[in-house]
């Protein structure tokens, strides 16, 4: 398009003609400031090349014009802050504290303790004024072990120059956060002083700082090292009390401390709530637990008779599994690393392990907690529209996450094993991505057919584009309370958001993994027993380790049952 100034009278603004509002067409059209800075050129070269010169009357008067009657709107404006703002972002990001703050994190990048101690000394000579992000990346750095510095006495130096950091942080009245005291709690705990790293902790509170699991941990492991167990509870009493949840690495230093000052009670505690937190357990921890079955007190507590009914009723009341009674039995433990059969029977000790149900309002639960979230992740109308789908085709009894299994590529993949794991022989419902259901290998002709029939069974349903098919498939098994078809681990982010508490146990009974086999899909149905810490009514125990898979390789229980049971 082709703007001519002389169309235009000598009074009236170009920008006129498009907004009533001139300065905002300017401040938001980048469109239009390109033509308002190129049309004066353009249209004079066309009308006419020799009033271009410099002193001609005609370019003269131009100029005049142009400049009288438009230099307040159309001169390229900005906005009156925003070169203030341009300059104050440059003067942060060439400040001195600023260039200290990156350069120290290079510095903790690499380890490098006294290159952050050389800039340190620096800022402090040249008066530069340090914040709380500096003085934790310094304290941070102080608490870490370096090889070798305890041969050359540089730990203590290290430990020393820590202090006398945090410190002059007090001095500078620089208000610490959770990483400052936490920070120094690990300098006490390589000082070998838990208490001082206990009270850093408890000092928290006095500055409005709510203690994280991190804080806690320089004081546990350190008296748990000590031997120290009274104050280590003491700490783990803390941390209840403040909502913090010990987990598998704070409850197993827990768990052999307690063993070493043979504190029977606390290890039958310790055993219990990792049964409730960890579920399997890691190889660290299973040692832990054999070396205490191993040991002359476990041999020692126990008792010889008890009430057999009141066990029955623990075991009822606490959903099968477990009786929470104390130790059963007297005698040696004969320890030994074993796996299940298909039954769950134990090829040890022959004890048959239990499925703990798990409760239906619970699962309703987790079902509304997912649909919120899933809600608040997805596009809501898109996910809704999913809701109202079920409700009208299902309940299913599987749902199949067809992306995972490679469906769509699948020309020989039939559902007549899929149906036999339906009491009904129904279809199972099939959720793949809508680029998965019109592209690529969907588009091969007996893929075509296929997908074509689920959709006519009512057993497919593709998520629309941009959304993630895995809160759709999951939502589908755990609303339907029915089985799960995928060989999806579910460890990543998405699946962190749903907690440790019922997930791994709803994933445990209700998925199904598929391996291919020379015979075709080899279905690996949930176990029929839980995968869980086992407390026998007989008083022995099945632990199950993260040892193995029961797909590629047995998964490794660890049992421990007396040499003399009770009969």
């Amino acid at each position: 398009m082709l703007f001519r100034p002389a169309y235009l009278s000598p009074k009236t603004s170009l920008l006129s003609f498009f907004c009533k509002s001139p300065n905002a067409l300017f401040f938001h059209s980048k469109r239009f400031n390109h033509i308002w800075r190129n049309y004066t050129s353009v249209t004079i070269n066309k009308c006419n090349a020799n009033i271009n010169h410099p002193k001609s009357p005609s370019f003269m008067a131009r100029k005049a014009t142009h400049f009288s009657t438009t230099s307040a709107e159309a001169l390229p404006q900005r906005s009156p802050d925003s070169g203030t703002r341009k300059s104050r972002k440059k003067a942060r990001r060439e400040s001195p504290e600023m260039i200290l703050r990156v350069n120290l994190d290079q510095c903790s990048s690499n380890g490098d303790l006294a290159k952050a101690l050389s800039l340190y000394n620096e800022a402090r000579a040249n008066n530069v004024q340090l914040n709380v992000y500096h003085y934790n990346v310094l304290l941070y750095l102080c608490s870490q072990n370096s090889e070798g510095s305890e041969e050359d006495g540089g730990d203590l130096v290290r430990l020393d120059k820590g202090f006398e950091i945090f410190k002059q942080m007090g001095i500078d009245k620089v208000e610490p956060n959770e990483a400052t005291f936490t920070n120094v709690s690990r300098l006490a705990a390589a000082k070998e002083d838990p208490s001082l790293a206990f009270d850093l902790v408890k000092q928290m509170k006095d500055h409005g700082i709510v203690p994280k699991l991190r804080s806690y941990g320089p004081a546990l492991f350190g008296f748990c090292k000590k031997g120290m167990a009274d104050e280590a509870y003491e700490v783990d009493s803390h941390m209840v009390d403040n909502g913090i949840i010990a987990e598998e690495t704070e409850l197993c230093a827990l768990l052999r401390v307690s063993s070493e000052v043979k504190r029977e009670g606390k290890v039958y505690e310790m055993m219990h709530r990792l049964r409730t937190t960890v579920r399997q357990v890691s190889e660290e921890t299973a040692a832990t637990m054999e070396d205490w079955f191993r040991s002359r007190r476990a041999a020692e507590v126990g008792a010889e008779k008890w009430d057999v009914a009141k066990v029955k009723k623990g075991v009822l009341e606490g959903g099968g599994g477990w009786h929470g009674q104390g130790w059963l039995g007297k005698g040696n433990w004969r320890v030994v690393r074993t796996r299940m059969d298909e039954t769950g029977v134990c090829q040890s000790c022959g004890e048959k392990l239990v499925c703990i149900d798990i409760d239906p309002e619970e699962t309703d639960n987790f079902a509304k907690s997912l649909a919120k979230l899933a809600c608040e992740k997805e596009a809501r109308t898109n996910f809704v529209k999913f809701q109202e789908w079920l409700q009208r085709h299902g309940p299913f009894e599987a749902v199949v996450d067809g992306a995972n299994l490679g469906l769509a590529n699948q020309h020989k993949f039939s559902f007549a094993q899929l149906r036999q794991i339906s009491p009904s022989k129904k279809l199972p419902l099939v959720v793949l991505h809508q680029s998965r259901v019109t592209g690529g290998p969907a588009q091969h002709p007996n893929n075509k057919k296929l997908l074509e029939s689920w959709k006519k069974a009512g057993a497919l349903y593709s998520t629309p584009q941009g959304s993630n098919d895995d809160w759709y498939w999951l939502y589908a098994a755990v609303s339907s309370k029915c089985l799960l078809v995928t060989n999806d681990e579910m460890r990543d982010h998405l699946f962190n958001l749903l907690g440790n508490s019922f997930f791994p146990r709803w994933k445990e009974k209700h998925q199904v993994r598929l391996k291919p086999s020379d015979y075709g899909l080899t279905l690996h149905m949930p176990p029929p027993y839980s995968l869980v810490i086992q407390e026998s009514e007989r008083g022995s125990w099945h632990i199950p380790t993260v040892t193995g898979d029961d797909l590629e390789t047995p998964k490794q229980w660890v049992c421990a049952t007396r040499t003399r049971p009770h009969e």
